[in-house]
């Protein structure tokens, strides 16, 4: 009489990736998790069961898990220098160069508002967090600084001070994103870049 015996099954077989590739799955990963969870709950090992490759290769891309946040910043910073460009690089009418600019970051805030609403809270508490956060917000301030500058140079801004000007209205545009469109139930966005956009074409160029 035969008899079937199991067959073993083969171990999974890791699809090979670019290092490229590898690295935006454990961002993505990292990011998935702080839509969910506070910064304080994100672990090595939470972040790579999300994604298809080994623990260990983790280390191959990060230092450790404030290396990641610092990417996860760096990587939606580059989506809001993206939309910003808009105005710090057009030509032609100020506000409706800033009006484009401020659209676009808020479309940015709408997709990834809970986790840099995480990143945020995480800034509290957290000083390596805290740095990271800062960095990302200040390169913000110190470039639309500069481009005020050289609006009032070219005489579309009256004189003001460029740099505390510039910190007021970012670090505006951080809190009120962030508590709009970072948590549920989020403000409409177009209410949200509507108001933002009154906000900075009014303070620079005194008109709604």
């Amino acid at each position: 009489m035969a008899v079937n015996v199991p067959r073993q099954e083969e171990p999974r077989r890791r699809r090979r990736r670019t290092p490229e590739v590898a690295e935006r799955e454990i961002i993505a990963a990292a990011e998935a998790l702080l839509r969910e969870r506070p910064f304080r709950e994100l672990t090595v090992d939470e972040v790579m069961r999300r994604t298809e490759l080994s623990r260990p290769s983790f280390y191959v891309y990060f230092r450790d898990r404030h290396h990641l946040v610092l990417r996860v910043a760096e990587h939606i910073g580059g989506e809001l220098f993206t939309m910003a460009d808009r105005w710090f690089e057009g030509d032609g009418d100020g506000p409706a160069l800033a009006r484009a600019a401020t659209e676009g970051i808020v479309a940015v805030f709408a997709e990834h508002g809970p986790v840099l609403r995480a990143l945020a809270d995480a800034a509290a508490d957290d000083p390596d967090v805290d740095q990271v956060y800062g960095r990302l917000v200040k390169s913000f301030v110190d470039v639309t600084a500069r481009h005020i500058d050289k609006e009032i140079a070219a005489g579309r801004i009256l004189p003001l001070d460029p740099q505390e000007t510039a910190e007021a209205l970012v670090w505006m545009n951080e809190r009120y994103l962030t508590l709009s469109l970072g948590r549920e139930p989020t403000t409409d966005r177009a209410v949200v870049a509507e108001t933002l956009h009154t906000i900075w074409s009014r303070v620079l160029y005194g008109r709604g």
